[in-house]
């Protein structure tokens, strides 16, 4: 489904991003995973279109987007969250889906000015598919409050939900579990593999959190320095020496008795 080519980018003289490659199957969950810094949210900011590529090439379903804007990418089926959750706090549940959802309607600004009545059956359809994403996500008896007054968790859960409002076929999560107890991160691991198994949507997955990352991903590309340093299964890549010391140091200051199956 997706294709990442020879991927470069720099900022400065800072090289974010050096010649990465690796391949996304349709209906995987792939994880990104790295230390701090490794480059992860720099390739999906590539990805969505948020930052153009040095060199590389980006490839969707067979096509090349790498010199789209963000919102012609976000039409070919690409949707995404990010680092930081990005909700509207001023407007309620129903009202943060319901802007996601406006990226398929059909009406322009002219129509929409006047109401004619195209528009408002299409405004009512973006309500009934905005109940039932939100019903979807277990968050239909939030639906009239405030997106602000929602724990973190929630809020997360939310912002995935706005992006399934696009009707993706790719999802791309950034830390989605950043700030989450084990209870809400538990909960995420669940709603995240139902969106693969029932809606049939690609994820891929950047985070932190090991223990979700080994228990929903089917493969891990590991980044370290802006550079792949493995790419496999879960398992291949918990036992790969260069992951990791990318993660606990040099080999001489892994503890004594370190597992990698732990």
């Amino acid at each position: 489904m997706l294709s990442i080519k020879e991927i470069s980018k720099s900022f400065g003289g800072l090289t974010a991003l050096r010649q990465i490659s690796f391949d996304v199957k349709k209906g995987d969950i792939k994880a990104l995973i790295g230390p701090n810094g490794a480059g992860k949210t720099t390739l999906l900011n590539i990805v969505s279109g948020i930052y153009q590529p040095d060199n590389g090439e980006v490839i969707f379903l067979g096509e090349k987007i790498v010199h789209l804007a963000p919102t012609k990418i976000a039409r070919k089926g690409i949707s995404r969250t990010f680092q930081h959750v990005e909700l509207f706090g001023n407007m309620t549940v129903i009202e943060n889906i319901m802007v996601g959802r406006h990226a398929k309607t059909k009406s322009g600004f002219f129509s929409s000015g006047f109401k004619l009545p195209f528009v408002m059956k299409e405004e009512r359809e973006i309500q009934r598919k905005s109940e039932e994403i939100l019903e979807y996500i277990n968050l239909g008896h939030r639906k009239d409050e405030y997106a602000s007054n929602l724990p973190i968790g929630e809020q997360r859960i939310l912002e995935i939900g706005r992006a399934l409002a696009t009707e993706p076929r790719l999802v791309l999560l950034d830390e989605p579990a950043a700030g989450l107890n084990m209870r809400e991160t538990r909960n995420l691991g669940e709603i995240i593999k139902k969106i693969r198994e029932e809606l049939k949507i690609t994820i891929v997955l950047v985070e932190h959190d090991m223990d979700l990352v080994m228990r929903i991903s089917d493969s891990v590309t590991v980044l370290n320095f802006g550079e792949v340093i493995a790419d496999g299964t879960p398992l291949e890549v918990q036992k790969n020496p260069e992951v990791i010391v990318a993660y606990l140091g040099d080999e001489e200051d892994i503890p004594r008795g370190y597992n990698a199956h732990t």
